[in-house]
C-alpha cells in the first residue's frame, strides 16, 4: 500500500512537471524572427505583492507596471502572458538616400521653450525631436518611447529662396550655407546663418535644427545689351555706316548725355561669390541669383547711367574721355561689390550707341583724317620699297664682290701653302741626310769600340789564367806539387789506394792480395825498407 502511494507520488510530480515544461514551451515561448522585436509590459502580480506603477509618460523600471525601454532581440524568449503583454514590433529601415527624424515620446518637459533634445535613442532624458537624425540602416527602436518620421528631402522655402533639409546633397562648385534654427550648447553655436560652409559632400540634416542653403561659388557674367532691331527674318537692321538700330522700347542700359542725346549702351561684369563670402549673402540678400537680381545688375544700370550723363555725346564716341568712363564705371562698381562681399574680377564696357547725328560728321572726319594717314602712309610705303630695291642691288653686288674676294684670296693661300710645303719637304730631305751621315760615323765608333773591347777582354782572360798558374805554382811552391795536385783532384772520388811492400821481381806475385783488378782498386810499389 506504502509502496503504491509512493509511486503514485512520484507519477504525480513526474506528470506536474511534465506540465510545467508542457505550458513553460508552449505557453510562455515566444519567437521573434529577423527583423523584428520583442516589446514588453509588465502587468503586475495578480494577488501577491505590491502594484507599483511606472511614472506618468517615463519607462516602468524593474518591478513596475508599464512598459520596459529595452526590446528583446530575435530568438526564443519565454515570458508568462499572465504577467507580460508581448507585443511583436518591426526594425526601423533606413534606404540610401533616406533619413530619419526621432521624437521622444516620454521624459521630462524641456525648460525655456527649447524643442530639441541632446543625445540619442535609449539615452535621452526629454521629451522632444532629437537633435541626431537615423542614417541609412536599420534599427531597433521601441515605438512606445519613439517616433520616427522617414523622410528624403526637405524644401522649406523663405523670402531669400529655398533651403534644403533631409538627405541633402551639395554638389561640386557648391556649397551649403547652414542656418541653425535655434541655439545648440553642445556646439556653442547660435540661431541663424553661420559663418562656416559645408564642402561638396552628402549630409543628413535635421530640418527642424538646421537648413542648408546650396550656394554656387565661382564665378559668372551678367551682362546687360540694348534691345536692337529686326526684321521678319532675325536679321539685324544697321545704318549706312553699319551701326545696328537700336529699339525704342529698349532695355538695356539707357541714359541722355550731358549735350542731350539719348545714349545706349552694352555691358558685361564677371563676378562671382567666394565659400568664405556666400553666408554674409545668404544673411543680408539672398541666394546667387538674388545678388544678380538685387546688386550686380542694378548697380551696373545705375553706375553707368550716373557717369555717363557727365558726357557729352561726342565724348563718349573718341578720345581720352571714352577711356576715362571705363575706368570710372569699373572703379565705383568694384567699390560697391567689395562692402556687399562680392568679387568682381572685370568689368567692360562692351558697345556705346552714339546717335546717328553726332556720329556721322565725327566718323566722316575721322574717316578723312584715316584715308590722309593712309596716303601719307602709302607715299612712306613707295619711298622704302625703292630703298629696298636699292638695297636688294648693292646686297647683290656686295655679294658678287665677296665671291671674287673669296676666290683670290683662297688661290693665294693654296700657293702660298704649296710653297711652304715644298720649303718643308726640302728641309726635311737635308735634315734626314745629315741623320743618315751621322748614323754611319756612330755606326763605325761602335764598330771599332766593339772590337777593342773585344781584344781587351781576351787579354784580360789569358792574363788572368796565366796569372792564377802563377798563383797557384807559387802557393805549392814547386811547378812538380802543382802537377802532382791537379793530378790527385783528377782523379775519381771512390778510388781506392793499397800500399804493397814488395821487393825486386815480386810486385806480380803480389797481385793477387789486390784482387787482380786495377780498375777498382791501385797499388803502390813500396822499395825495401820503406813505409
Amino acid at each position: 500500500m506504502q509502496r503504491t502511494i509512493t509511486a503514485l507520488g512520484a507519477l504525480l510530480v513526474v506528470l506536474l512537471i511534465l506540465a510545467g515544461a508542457v505550458f513553460h514551451w508552449t505557453v510562455n515561448r515566444v519567437y521573434v524572427p529577423e527583423g523584428q522585436s520583442l516589446m514588453l509590459r509588465y502587468k503586475g502580480p495578480l494577488v501577491f505583492g505590491a502594484r507599483r506603477q511606472a511614472k506618468t509618460g517615463h519607462w516602468a523600471e524593474e518591478g513596475e507596471i508599464g512598459i520596459l525601454a529595452k526590446l528583446r532581440g530575435p530568438g526564443r524568449h519565454f515570458y508568462c502572458p499572465v504577467w507580460w503583454e508581448r507585443t511583436k514590433v518591426p526594425d526601423v529601415i533606413l534606404k540610401p538616400g533616406e533619413v530619419g527624424l526621432v521624437t521622444c515620446k516620454l521624459g521630462n518637459d524641456l525648460p525655456g521653450g527649447a524643442f530639441l533634445v541632446a543625445g540619442d535613442i535609449g539615452s535621452t532624458s526629454y521629451k522632444g525631436i532629437l537633435r541626431k537624425v537615423l542614417h541609412p540602416g536599420r534599427y531597433r527602436i521601441n515605438p512606445y518611447g519613439y517616433e520616427v518620421e522617414v523622410v528624403t528631402s526637405q524644401v522649406f522655402v523663405s523670402g531669400k529662396g529655398q533651403k534644403l533639409a533631409g538627405w541633402v546633397e551639395i554638389p561640386t562648385g557648391y556649397v551649403g550655407v547652414v542656418t541653425n534654427m535655434a541655439d545648440n550648447p553642445a556646439t556653442d553655436t547660435k540661431k541663424g546663418v553661420q559663418d562656416k560652409v559645408l564642402p561638396p559632400g552628402i549630409y543628413p540634416i535635421n530640418g527642424r535644427e538646421q537648413q542648408i542653403d546650396v550656394v554656387e561659388i565661382g564665378y559668372r557674367n551678367t551682362t546687360i545689351l540694348a534691345t536692337k532691331l529686326r526684321d521678319a527674318q532675325g536679321v539685324l537692321i544697321v545704318d549706312d555706316a553699319g551701326e545696328p538700330q537700336i529699339a525704342k522700347d529698349s532695355k538695356g542700359i539707357e541714359f541722355p548725355s550731358s549735350d542731350g542725346f539719348e545714349i545706349h549702351m552694352d555691358f558685361t561684369a564677371i563676378w562671382g561669390l567666394m565659400p568664405d563670402q556666400a553666408p554674409h549673402a545668404i544673411r543680408t540678400i539672398g541666394n546667387v541669383e538674388a545678388v544678380e537680381n538685387k546688386i550686380v545688375a542694378p548697380q551696373i544700370e545705375s553706375i553707368c547711367r550716373n557717369n555717363g550723363s557727365k558726357y557729352k555725346a561726342v565724348e563718349l564716341l573718341v578720345g581720352t574721355d571714352r577711356e576715362k568712363f571705363q575706368d570710372e564705371n569699373v572703379e565705383q562698381f568694384q567699390r560697391v561689390l567689395d562692402e556687399k562681399e562680392i568679387t568682381l574680377l572685370y568689368g567692360l564696357i562692351r558697345h556705346i550707341y552714339i546717335p546717328r547725328e553726332v556720329r556721322k560728321p565725327i566718323q566722316t572726319a575721322f574717316i578723312a583724317d584715316e584715308l590722309k594717314l593712309t596716303r601719307e602712309q602709302e607715299q612712306l610705303t613707295a619711298k622704302e620699297e625703292g630703298a629696298f630695291k636699292e638695297a636688294e642691288k648693292q646686297v647683290d653686288l656686295e655679294r658678287r664682290r665677296v665671291q671674287v674676294d673669296t676666290t683670290r684670296l683662297v688661290e693665294s693661300k693654296k700657293a702660298s701653302g704649296n710653297r711652304q710645303a715644298e720649303g718643308i719637304r726640302a728641309e726635311t730631305e737635308k735634315l734626314a741626310a745629315a741623320i743618315q751621315k751621322e748614323t754611319a760615323e756612330l755606326l763605325a765608333q761602335a764598330r771599332e769600340i766593339e772590337g777593342k773591347a773585344e781584344f781587351s777582354g781576351k787579354q784580360m782572360v789569358e792574363e788572368a789564367k796565366a796569372g792564377r798558374f802563377k798563383l797557384a805554382v807559387e802557393a805549392f811552391g814547386s811547378p812538380a806539387a802543382y802537377n802532382n795536385w791537379i793530378f790527385a783532384t783528377g782523379l775519381p772520388e771512390d778510388i781506392q789506394l793499397n800500399l804493397l811492400y814488395a821487393g825486386q821481381g815480386t810486385l806480380w806475385t803480389d797481385l793477387d792480395r789486390t784482387g787482380g783488378s786495377f780498375g777498382v782498386r791501385a797499388t803502390l810499389p813500396l822499395e825495401s825498407g820503406k813505409k
